[in-house]
């Protein structure tokens, strides 16, 4: 992705303005990470377990009318996980200490989820290089050849045939024995 340096500096700038952020992670909508600054995480488990809240929350917002999903806040004892939708086609998911200021929260991420789509969404309109064609392949293989074998004519074929059965007869140097 060519907004990924970009991404990862706005990761940076988020976490700097606000101190209480443990972690910050965006992401496309499919689960896959854009770009991460979450140490001691595991990004692409949260990454692929916003994909699955995402739907959960999307399903949920359609189902009781309430419009396209903005954002969803989960508090743990130990802290908070929010989730922003970042564009089209990303979500900007933070970690936050159970003592942050929940409105700075709010601010701070749909400021820089809105700034994440922006980047991200550039970066899918741009128009991609066509892929270098691949050279023709050459095959090595010879041409196959033909070779012509000369039959013999059926009148000019030797006929010698055995006869299929024989008897075994004596032959003269082999000694007899009588009875007597």
């Amino acid at each position: 992705m060519a907004a990924e340096a970009e991404v990862l500096d706005e990761l940076h700038r988020l976490r700097a303005r606000v101190p209480q952020l443990t972690g910050a992670l965006a992401a496309s909508v499919d689960g896959l990470v854009l770009a991460q600054d979450t140490p001691g995480v595991e990004p692409e488990g949260v990454a692929a377990l916003t994909a699955a809240v995402l739907g959960v929350a999307t399903r949920m917002t359609d189902a009781t009318g309430r419009g396209d999903f903005r954002e969803l806040l989960v508090r743990g004892a130990d802290g908070y996980v929010a989730t922003y939708a970042a564009g089209s086609s990303a979500v900007l998911t933070l970690l936050a200490q159970d003592r942050i200021n929940v409105g700075r929260l709010h601010l701070e991420g749909r400021r820089a989820g809105t700034r994440i789509g922006e980047l991200v969404d550039a970066a899918a309109a741009l128009p991609r290089e066509p892929a270098p064609k691949p050279a023709p392949k050459t095959t090595t293989k010879p041409a196959p050849t033909r070779t012509r074998t000369t039959r013999t004519p059926r009148t000019a074929r030797a006929t010698t045939r055995t006869p299929p059965f024989t008897t075994p007869t004596a032959s003269p140097n082999t000694p007899t024995t009588s009875e007597s």
